[in-house]
């Protein structure tokens, strides 16, 4: 994710450099008039900052009608148009229509090969030679990726040798725009993907264990069997939804209570469980399933290995503008050395997966001054401890109620 980050900068730094080419462009190109070139500046700025939101989601119609108005008002040019990757026309605003069918043949062939192309009116068959508003026109390729994702059109009412610099840079600017959305869909996906991992960590032994543990109930003590069944119908719901990324602490705290009872039904004695939130906390948005692999974690590797069992705690309490989230155990622990030198890498090489992921997880969306504080040593249990933000940009639940009815008999 380290990279995805570095090409999101990259991109932006691009976006900038461009409205500062920009910026130049209109101040050469402006007459040098007291203000006029403040003024000039601002309104690329602007015309751009508006040209742009809807290209973040891709080359659509949407996105080309957006662009190719605040273009045109931008260039001060005849007409814009931006086509799709198979010369598909989008968008078109400005005069000269009919002259656009004398467009396609280079529009396919700058889409094609890749290459700008330039068509002076002049070589044109125009039955209004003297009133025509156009002069020339210059269709620029969108690549983005090494891949042609569309064309640019440009429409010129003078014979300027400034309209071809113009055009160049603005494709640029759609390009990086491109670019970005092209990120944030690989962004989204890899977050995705993160998510199946760890729903991929459920362990089957525990839906296995689980059933066996109601079957086993059933004669002897209906009414658990049934709350039980309940509490695993819930719990697999929320775990394998099929969409949002994040999660309330309430929703979570919801599921990981539901996971401990079930554990506490199958260990017995040999676990015991402490849960102690602050209610002030459990509106903070965090990662979905953040949580469960941390307690599955100190339930399977912490007190099931050790004899006698013992102690998992959950808490959560307010520490101004964050949340601090702890899940401990008193069970076998491990060497801390070892643990810290597993998860650097625990995304790439597997080990640790649960914790690695989690640790990856809260980096890449809150930063890696969010990285999970550990602590543990052979026989002293491990405690896991998550700084959260209360709020964070772009950071909010995206999940129904998943709570079950208590009438709900899980069928």
């Amino acid at each position: 994710m380290k990279q995805v980050g570095w090409l999101t900068e990259r991109a932006l730094v691009g976006v900038a450099a461009t409205l500062v080419v920009l910026g130049l462009f209109v101040y050469l190109c402006r007459p040098r008039k007291s203000g006029s070139v403040h003024e000039a500046v601002l309104d690329t700025v602007r015309r751009l900052s508006q040209a742009a939101p809807e290209l973040r989601n891709g080359l659509t119609e949407q996105a080309a009608d957006q662009a190719t108005a605040n273009l045109l008002a931008m260039l001060k040019c005849v007409a814009v148009g931006i086509s799709d990757g198979d010369g598909r026309l989008l968008s078109w605003d400005g005069a000269a229509n009919e002259h656009y069918v004398d467009l396609v043949d280079k529009i396919d062939e700058s889409i094609r090969l890749g290459h700008r192309a330039h068509l002076q009116h002049e070589n044109l068959q125009c039955r209004r030679r003297g009133s025509c508003p156009m002069r020339q026109a210059v269709i620029v390729p969108l690549i983005t990726d090494g891949q042609v994702e569309g064309a640019l059109i440009v429409v010129g009412g003078v014979d300027s040798k400034r309209l071809l610099p113009a055009a160049d840079e603005v494709a640029r600017f759609l390009c990086i725009q491109l670019e970005l959305a092209k990120l944030d869909e690989s962004k989204q996906a890899l977050a995705q993907a993160e998510t199946r991992a760890l729903r991929a960590q459920i362990s089957p032994h525990f839906i296995y264990n689980t059933l066996n543990t109601i079957s086993s109930l059933i004669r002897t003590d209906p009414e658990q069997s049934r709350e039980l069944l309940q509490d695993f119908a819930a719990f697999t719901r929320y775990s394998f939804r099929s969409s949002g990324l994040f999660a309330t602490l309430a929703d979570e705290l919801s599921n990981i209570d539901r996971y401990l009872t079930i554990e506490c039904a199958r260990y017995g004695e040999r676990l015991s469980v402490r849960l102690r939130i602050a209610p002030e906390v459990q509106s903070v948005v965090v990662p979905f399933l953040v949580l469960q692999p941390l307690v599955e974690n100190a339930v399977r590797h912490g007190i099931a290995k050790k004899p006698g069992g013992g102690t998992v705690s959950v808490f959560a309490h307010d520490n101004g503008n964050e949340a601090l989230i702890t899940v401990e155990d008193d069970g076998v622990g491990m060497d801390a050395d070892r643990l810290f030198e597993d998860l650097r890498d625990a995304h790439k090489t597997g080990s640790h997966v649960g914790v690695g992921n989690i640790n990856h997880r809260m980096r890449q969306v809150f930063g890696d001054d969010y990285a999970l504080m550990v602590e543990t040593a052979p026989g002293a249990g491990m405690k896991i401890t998550l700084r959260v933000p209360k709020f964070f940009p772009g950071v909010r639940p995206d999940l129904p109620d998943f709570s079950v009815d208590p009438d709900d008999d899980g069928a």
